[in-house]
């Protein structure tokens, strides 16, 4: 721009921050250009104190020096080419093309902050998502335009099974396949290449988009990179009327970025060192999916994360499931038993379950079997602690069933292959084999008509 004023008065630098002294009519948010002689790097405003302004730098500070630096601020936030034609594509965390092939050339550009949306403008999700995984599908719905994040621990299969809902996704009433929009934020090269080779050799990479943020470079690129992402997501789902699904992993690389910055801009810490401002941050990445009245197209978002310790308590889960419409928890003794996936009974939740199952959605049947295999496994918890202080022996006739209904649901009902990909009737069938093996008059959930009509005597074999 010709009116553009470089600056070479640099205060100094501090981690991912360059600080400028003697700034004048420059706004926060707006992008910078750092350069040195040697390389041309990008940042962002993200304070100005009187005639003194902060800025980010994406690519990191590595390498730069204090003389010989100019500074100039170009007047607006940032902002990234959007297309249809991104799809099939890999880009950086930035969005720039990492995959070889020249920049999407479009006219279309979008602020990567998002628009601010009216919550009256929004349509309830209401929309039944089959994942082919019988742990959410029948337990756990997830729902057209919902935010539901897994919680996970390392070395946890949350990738795969991330991976395995972007294959088999499909809303049941209509026949078009999910759009996907991957971002990874601090993920080492393998995890990365997990996701595309997957995503290839199920044909679904050519209508993904896939934005990466690797572990080698440098963290505060993390910051922008689910921005980026889900720029790319409104484009698709509210311009081209597509049904998106945005998966982001890992938010817990993210909020240690965000953690890193704050501490380099010295401000006073919170929760385990995270800034104060962590759950307004986070919504500003969660509340981008959703629908919109007067839209064809949706978001939705599957966040993943991984709880330090296996904390559930730890601040970035905390704060998300605050935020989101439930969660997804892998359970450590799960997996330990060799169960694919480890997806706990209890802890997780999907709050808009109620909303997008039943009649004409998925089976009248569905929230009666959901509730029921909830507290019937909620029961086999509770034995499970009685028989390790007793011993089993010393359990009742009906106690020993219920151990049996536990170890059938866990070892069919929620252990699958990677593979296989099951129908809500399917999961449902399941679901009442498992019920099956308990007496009718412990099924105090469901309807009598529903068990007269589902319910397999033992004398039936059961399968």
């Amino acid at each position: 721009m010709c009116c553009e004023i470089e600056y070479t008065n640099i205060g100094g630098i501090s981690g991912p921050l360059v600080f400028v002294e003697g700034v004048r009519g420059v706004g926060l948010g707006e992008i910078v250009e750092i350069r040195d002689g040697k390389s041309l790097r990008i940042g962002q405003t993200l304070e100005v104190d009187e005639d003194r302004a902060v800025v980010q730098v994406f690519e990191g500070t590595s390498g730069l020096a204090v003389k010989g630096m100019r500074v100039s601020f170009v007047g607006r936030s940032l902002e990234i080419p959007v297309d249809r034609a991104m799809l099939g594509r890999v880009f950086d965390g930035l969005g720039r093309p990492s995959d070889g092939y020249p920049q999407v050339v479009t006219n279309r550009r979008m602020n990567v902050n998002g628009l601010p949306v009216n919550p009256w403008s929004r349509e309830y999700p209401r929309d039944f998502i089959q994942t082919g995984i019988s742990a959410i599908d029948g337990m756990n719905t997830l729902i057209r335009g919902q935010k539901l994040p897994i919680f996970s621990g390392s070395g946890m299969p949350h990738n795969l099974i991330a991976a395995q809902i972007a294959r088999q996704a499909m809303i049941l009433s209509e026949e078009e396949e999910f759009t996907v929009i991957f971002a990874a934020m601090g993920v080492k090269f393998d995890v990365a290449r997990f996701f595309i080779d997957s995503l290839e050799e199920s044909g679904v990479l050519t209508h993904s988009a896939i934005f990466l943020s690797l572990a080698d470079a440098p963290s505060i690129e993390r910051l922008i990179t689910p921005k980026v992402a889900l720029t790319l997501a409104e484009h698709l789902a509210f311009d081209e009327g597509m049904h998106v699904l945005v998966i982001l992993t890992d938010m817990t690389n993210y909020c240690e970025s965000l953690r890193e910055l704050s501490s380099s801009r010295g401000e006073i810490p919170s929760r385990k060192g995270y800034p104060g401002y962590l759950y307004s941050d986070l919504a500003s990445i969660y509340e981008r999916a959703g629908r919109l009245k007067g839209f064809d197209g949706s978001i939705t978002q599957m966040p993943i994360l991984t709880m330090p310790s296996d904390d559930i308590s730890h601040p970035v889960p905390d704060l998300t499931g605050y935020i989101t419409e439930g969660q997804i928890v892998l359970e450590r003794e799960l997996f330990n038993k060799g169960i694919y996936p480890p997806i706990a009974g209890l802890p997780s939740l999907s709050r808009l379950m109620k909303d997008g199952i039943g009649e004409g959605r998925t089976r009248t049947d569905h929230a009666q079997v959901a509730a029921q295999l909830f507290a019937s496994y909620a029961k086999v918890k509770r034995i499970r602690s009685l028989a390790a202080i007793v011993g089993e022996e010393e359990l009742s006739d009906l106690d020993k069933i219920y151990l049996e209904f536990g170890n059938s649901f866990e070892e069919e009902f929620l252990s699958q292959g990677e593979n296989e990909n099951r129908t809500i009737e399917e999961t449902l069938e399941k679901g009442w084999r498992m019920l099956s093996i308990l007496p009718q008059e412990e099924l105090y959930r469901v309807r009598r008509e529903d068990i007269d009509r589902y319910y397999i005597p033992s004398s039936d074999g059961g399968d």
